[in-house]
């Protein structure tokens, strides 16, 4: 008897699986936005320091990922394998 029904961890829906990484923007935006709104003591330039910690947040992961692949394709194959 097949199931009719979705489920979650069986079959996950395929929208956003070609640009999953361009999910990043409007998180990094969110947290930027929650984060300056409980931190700051005053809201003068609110939206600029919003922008600008969305963008270290965005280049931080984009230099992690740069990191990350030079580990793999460079590094581990030069460790000898005994």
């Amino acid at each position: 008897m097949p199931v009719l029904a979705y489920i979650p961890f069986i079959h996950p829906i395929n929208l956003f699986h070609d640009w999953w990484y361009l999910l990043l923007i409007p998180l990094a935006f969110g947290i930027s936005v929650i984060y300056k709104a409980l931190r700051l003591p005053k809201l003068d330039g609110f939206w600029q320091q919003v922008g600008v910690m969305t963008a270290q947040i965005v280049l931080a992961m984009i230099a992690l990922a740069v990191f990350l692949l030079l580990i793999v394709v460079v590094v581990i194959p030069l460790i000898p394998a005994e």
